[in-house]
């Protein structure tokens, strides 16, 4: 009798020694959850501010590259404009250049020819020759220059010249009254008159043309300053155009990263919960078990004490304790409690669980029965 109530003595602190081993291993079981699943949370957090963040550069680069763009066209636009307005400017230049340069050919020859004129009037006026005569005979100024030619003192282009002159001076309607105004005025003072018109003509004909260069150059210099800063304006904008497309395409390509780590961080978490869920499950069943099983015991000391009521006492109270001492471990150890903060299992089955009714049939076998 007394070999068997030391069985049953040795196989109950064996019981209590391995639930307290379980209760620790179980412990830092939980300790591994939280633990883990609080980093892992934190790495879900930080992964959805990333993704935030490169969501947030990507809108941001997505408006600077429509910026730029709409800019790009505007200054495009803009120096088109310009370069038009140069070379239009450029071509009527050019062209009030010719007008100006034929104007003045021709007027310096008239001024020329009205010069040789008066010059060679001026000398026979001197003489007192018989061309002399002749002019103060000529009814008009035709037949002045006319008479000119005939006395060699022009030549008959300077004659011409000078007639398609002052017939366009006179006009049609001066036609009338020329032939008195020329026997009023000697042919000398006409010439002289021309002669000042012309000089007149020339110095206004000239006064505009460089009036017109300066305004040419004034504008061309405006034209092509307005060129120069739109195409340096067009170079930056080009550049911050490209790397607003570099920095975009390198955030799209972190933003498919940063999704596929988050969804892999949470779908770790969602396990990690059910691994530290189940490995809890698992930890109340042995502790339900081992319960049991000294629940069993137990009952066999009773049943021994009554067989031999001196032995079991002695042997039943220290049975008591250790029983005792255990189901309180089991109290603390509360599973209910602990499964909502359970994410992980570092640990196998078997550290946590034994075969209890093995071990009490090889306890016992056919002795106490």
């Amino acid at each position: 009798m007394s070999k068997v109530f030391q069985m049953l003595a040795d196989l109950q602190a064996k019981i209590v020694a391995e639930g307290k081993e379980a209760q620790q291993v179980y412990d830092e079981f939980t300790a591994w959850c939280q633990d883990r699943s609080k980093n892992v949370e934190l790495e879900i957090k930080a992964g959805q501010g990333e993704v935030a963040d490169l969501s947030a550069t990507i809108e941001k680069q997505s408006a600077n590259i429509l910026g730029s763009s709409t800019k790009i066209e505007e200054l495009s636009g803009s120096i088109s404009t310009d370069e038009a307005a140069l070379k239009a400017a450029t071509a009527m230049r050019a062209s009030d250049k010719a007008t100006f340069a034929a104007e003045e050919k021709e007027t310096s020859e008239v001024i020329g020819t009205l010069e040789r004129a008066v010059a060679v009037l001026n000398r026979e006026a001197l003489k007192g020759g018989a061309s002399m005569l002749q002019l103060k005979g000529a009814e008009d100024i035709a037949q002045a220059m006319d008479a000119m030619v005939r006395a060699s003192m022009l030549t008959s282009a300077d004659s011409s010249r000078l007639t398609a002159l002052v017939q366009n001076i006179q006009g049609d309607s001066d036609s009338q009254a020329s032939s008195s105004s020329t026997r009023a005025v000697s042919v000398v003072e006409t010439l002289e008159n021309l002669l000042d018109k012309a000089a007149m003509q020339l110095e206004t004909a000239r006064k505009t043309e460089a009036t017109n260069a300066q305004h040419y150059a004034m504008l061309k210099q405006s034209l092509e300053f307005e060129i120069r800063a739109g195409q340096k304006d067009m170079d930056t904008t080009r550049k911050a155009l490209a790397t607003s497309e570099e920095a975009k395409a390198t955030a799209q390509g972190d933003l498919s990263v940063s999704k596929a780590d988050h969804q892999e961080d949470t779908n770790t978490l969602e396990s990690l919960h059910q691994d530290c869920m189940t490995g809890a499950e698992d930890f109340q069943a042995e502790t339900k078990s081992r319960a049991e099983e000294l629940s069993a015991l137990s009952q066999a000391k009773k049943v021994l004490g009554q067989a031999a009521p001196a032995a079991a006492q002695t042997y039943g109270a220290a049975l008591d304790q250790q029983a005792s001492f255990f189901a309180a471990r089991s109290a603390c150890g509360s599973v209910k409690a602990r499964g909502s903060s359970l994410h992980s299992r570092p640990c196998t089955q078997g550290q946590i669980c034994g075969a209890r009714t093995a071990r009490l049939s090889h306890g016992f076998g056919d002795t106490l029965w």
